[in-house]
């Protein structure tokens, strides 16, 4: 059911059971939503937004139907899951395609390179860039794997809420050479320098630098080969919409245009939140999947934090910021990919560009989404639905979006008309930009970044705002900022943490 924020809130359906509210849509707090009320909870999610998704936002515009964020499916099992724990089948929701190539990749001198889950494929295309590595990337794939198995199947869904949990991996995490960035470790299989960028720009993808985030980030090498890289149809609005019908059909309720201001604490435990509107609501357990910077910093600005203090958060290392920019097309272009991964004449500099110097440079690197590669249905009749994301600074340096978002736009559509959108600027139907300025205000995204917290080593798994949150009893953390990081696996991943450390619905009747 869905109420409008002005309303009296709580389900007549359900009452009498302990009561989970959950801040935020996005993937985390949906997902955390479906498996709080299977375990018993009456749930209420509070949107900031007029619709569900938060960074998974649909636009639609003329026709044109444009995902704001999240383009991909790489662990759908974690999807199949939280259909079976609502008693329905994700198969019959979610048509979800397999994506052959999963992206392909453009360098700046126009040679491309189709990456799939095909091992022999991708090694007869890196013979040809460079024979001496063929055997490097199958010594580099073995590395994925074990790091996958570690990182991904064992500590993924493990909360770190002590020391100690810390403790029990370090052994495993040197044993895998975590200590070592994703570049130095590809870089320690794989001489060519084409490749080396092939096999390390994954982490940009979640908002990691490759030169400086752990290494630990090489599983998602395996994590694609192992169940490939998907597309729903309808977009990835039409998970999140299913989702939705999910946390409906279980009896809970999403509240939109619900803006959370407030986290009332008592006795040093969540009780309950204050909205914008001043209507409050009172929660046995608060479950925020919100930036944690905003999380602790304004709807817990009253409260004393002895751990993530402002000051800890402005020491703190945050991801790069996004430039999006949705556009619709008067004709198509069907030699485009579903999608493609465009570099720029600079790797390393580009990006210390980005993370280190946090300036706006001349250059860029793309990624060029076209769904409609597979989905004809989300652009009208002989049209192309498109977005080009580039990875940029947050709003810690002191680039002026108001006034440099329509050059920087500008300079996209030339680059984009002159490579492989010919005549693009005649052709644009509809156009919508968004900035870390978006992400800050509509998203509460702290420096409007796109990926909340750096996933550097020092700010991984204990390092990390915790799921159990150490501030403030009965508060949960889920999303990017928290354990185990950012994209979809990972937000999803977060709020199967919550069946470990949130009190079955029983403790608080």
């Amino acid at each position: 059911m869905t109420v409008a924020a002005s309303h009296v809130s709580g389900s007549v359906q359900g009452r009498g059971k302990a009561h989970a509210v959950v801040i935020g849509s996005g993937f985390g707090g949906l997902a955390a939503a479906v498996r709080l009320a299977a375990r018993g909870f009456r749930v209420t999610v509070l949107e900031k937004l007029d619709a569900p998704g938060g960074r998974a936002y649909v636009h639609r515009r003329e026709g044109f139907v444009f995902d704001a964020g999240p383009t991909i499916i790489t662990a759908p099992f974690l999807l199949e899951e939280l259909w079976s724990l609502a008693g329905r089948r994700f198969e019959d929701d979610v048509e979800l395609r397999l994506m052959d190539p999963f992206y392909r990749i453009r360098f700046d001198d126009g040679r491309v390179f189709d990456y799939s889950g095909d091992p022999d494929r991708v090694k007869a295309q890196i013979a040809q860039y460079s024979p001496a590595d063929v055997a490097g990337y199958d010594r580099f794939m073995a590395m994925s794997e074990q790091v996958f198995r570690v990182g991904f199947e064992e500590l993924a869904h493990v909360p770190f809420t002590h020391l100690t949990d810390m403790l029990r991996i370090v052994p495993a995490m040197v044993r895998l050479q975590s200590y070592r960035t994703v570049y130095g470790l590809v870089s320690s299989y794989i001489k060519d320098p084409f490749i080396r960028q092939v096999l390390s720009f994954h982490p940009l993808l979640i908002g990691g630098n490759p030169f400086s985030v752990t290494s630990i980030y090489v599983l998602i090498s395996f994590l694609e080969r192992k169940w490939g890289v998907h597309s729903a149809m309808g977009g990835t609005g039409a998970v999140v919409k299913g989702l939705v019908n999910l946390i409906e059909g279980q009896g809970s309720e999403i509240r939109y245009n619900a803006e959370v201001e407030r986290i009332l604490v008592k006795d040093g435990k969540a009780v309950g939140v204050r909205l914008a509107s001043g209507e409050e609501i009172a929660a046995d357990v608060v479950i925020s999947d919100v930036d944690p910077a905003t999380t602790y910093g304004r709807m817990l600005a009253d409260h004393p934090r002895k751990r993530w203090t402002d000051r800890r958060f402005e020491r703190s290392h945050f991801s790069n910021g996004l430039f999006v920019w949705y556009f619709g097309t008067k004709r198509q272009y069907p030699d485009v990919k579903h999608h493609t991964i465009l570099l720029g004449p600079r790797y390393q500099g580009l990006i210390q560009d980005i993370f280190k110097h946090k300036r706006l440079a001349e250059d860029f690197s793309l990624y060029l989404y076209r769904p409609t590669a597979t989905d004809p249905s989300l652009a009208p009749e002989g049209c192309d639905t498109f977005y080009a994301l580039a990875p940029v600074p947050h709003l810690g340096g002191d680039t002026n979006w108001e006034a440099q978002a329509e050059p920087y736009r500008a300079r996209i559509a030339k680059y984009l008309s002159d490579t492989i959108l010919p005549g693009l600027e005649d052709q644009i139907a509809t156009s919508l930009v968004t900035t870390p300025l978006d992400f800050k205000h509509r998203l509460n995204s702290h420096l409007g970044a796109g990926f909340s917290l750096e996933p550097i080593l020092m700010q991984s798994a204990w390092f990390r705002p915790h799921n159990k949150s150490e501030e403030v009893e009965h508060l949960y953390l889920v999303g990017a900022g928290t354990h185990p990081g950012a994209g979809v696996p990972g937000v999803i991943s977060s709020a199967r943490v919550l069946d470990r450390v949130v009190p079955d619905a029983s403790t608080f009747v």
